[in-house]
């Protein structure tokens, strides 16, 4: 007797996304096309796709979540699962109001991970570094490494130093690579959200964005204005333990950082994925006065502007509030909201409901606004 596999929806999006085709018909890279926006999702997904595709790099998540024998330390983890990410920093000012270039790169691969689920364990830091640095900055940079690492509980287990003449780099540049054990059976993707779903934010938009623009130096703004950079893995594993408490686990669809593009174009990839609508409510999303009145300054839109310290979760409606309220009772999660929800159409599209009672959409960031932001 023979059966036919009928492939499930999940499956069938899958697929599709694998075979979604991007041209790339630019002839020379630009600024824009390391922004996080459309540009650098054709650069991704028309070239680099092209030429490196598999099946765990179609995802196109932060990180490839991988399933290893055993790990970390000797310790034995059969049956659980492995995360790997990697990043660059280039970020500029290399010192910033909250952070520096090591902080920053601790962080944000420690988020990365922990967006998959993942206990970050290992990193690695490769560093490039600029003929004329002065060793008083390194210091500094290598001592927020340092204590960013132990921060998050964290090693810095291996690494490399490169030097290039003056002018090959702009002081330094910093390349980590991390590793993470997933312990619990969350299985966290863009692909699994859908209609219903609510979308949770951890707190404030447009910090770091805003404060390497006034950083720079380009207009002489006064503000207390501090990045948020931040390791959210502790965040993540409070949300985790809260599904699991309430043995609904699979209600936890997809996490992500903001970071390069801003909350608009991580929401619009999303919704690509996923194949549905995402409905924001204006009034429900928290932007401090301060970055409000210095992104109108800038000419800037918070929803484009990067973060490096907050998280948005897609989680099935019927835990939604109950998981906001956990959020709160962790420092990085104390102004926690629900901002939104899917919908089933029109598929693809970000949506907002503004203030006036109108309807906007949201589209994924064009061209660059904030070049080298982390």
């Amino acid at each position: 007797m023979s059966s036919t596999f009928t492939p499930s929806p999940l499956f069938q999006r899958v697929e599709r996304a694998r075979r979604r085709k991007h041209k790339f018909a630019d002839t020379h890279i630009t600024l824009a096309h390391g922004s996080g926006g459309r540009a650098m999702h054709e650069l991704i997904e028309g070239l680099f796709l092209e030429y490196l595709r598999n099946p765990l790099l179609e995802k196109l998540e932060d990180q490839a979540v991988l399933t290893p024998e055993s790990f970390s330390n000797g310790t034995p983890t059969e049956g659980k699962r492995l995360a790997f990410t990697t990043d660059s920093y280039v970020v500029s000012p290399i010192f910033f109001p909250g952070g520096d270039i090591g902080k920053l790169a601790i962080n944000g691969t420690v988020n990365d991970l922990a967006m998959s689920g993942a206990r970050p364990v290992h990193l690695s830091a490769g560093f490039i570094l600029e003929e004329g640095l002065p060793v008083e900055e390194l210091k500094k940079i290598l001592a927020s490494l340092r204590d960013a690492a132990a921060e998050a509980n964290v090693a810095i287990v291996t690494g490399d130093t490169k030097v290039v003449q003056k002018g090959g780099a702009d002081k330094i540049f910093i390349n980590t690579a991390g590793i993470g054990v997933i312990d619990s059976k969350v299985e966290l993707c863009a692909i699994r959200a859908q209609p219903g779903d609510k979308v949770i934010l951890s707190g404030s938009l447009g910090d770091h964005g805003t404060t390497i623009m006034i950083a720079r130096g380009e207009l002489e703004l006064e503000t207390e204005i501090e990045s948020d950079c931040a390791p959210l893995h502790s965040l993540v594993a409070d949300m985790i333990q809260f599904a699991e408490d309430a043995s609904r686990l699979e209600a936890l669809r997809c996490f992500r950082d903001p970071t390069r593009g801003g909350l608009a174009t991580t929401l619009n990839e999303i919704a690509l994925s996923a194949e549905v609508c995402v409905e924001l409510s204006e009034n429900l999303i928290p932007i401090r006065e301060e970055v409000k009145g210095a992104c109108e300054i800038l000419g800037l839109d918070p929803l484009y502007v990067a973060n490096e310290g907050k998280l948005v979760a897609i989680v099935s409606p019927d835990i939604a509030e109950g998981l906001v309220s956990r959020m709160k009772n962790n420092k990085y999660g104390g102004d926690a909201c629900i901002i939104g929800e899917l919908k089933a159409e029109p598929g693809g599209i970000v949506t907002m409901r503004t203030g006036f009672g109108g309807t906007r959409i949201v589209d994924m960031l064009v061209g660059e606004q904030l070049p080298r932001i982390c």
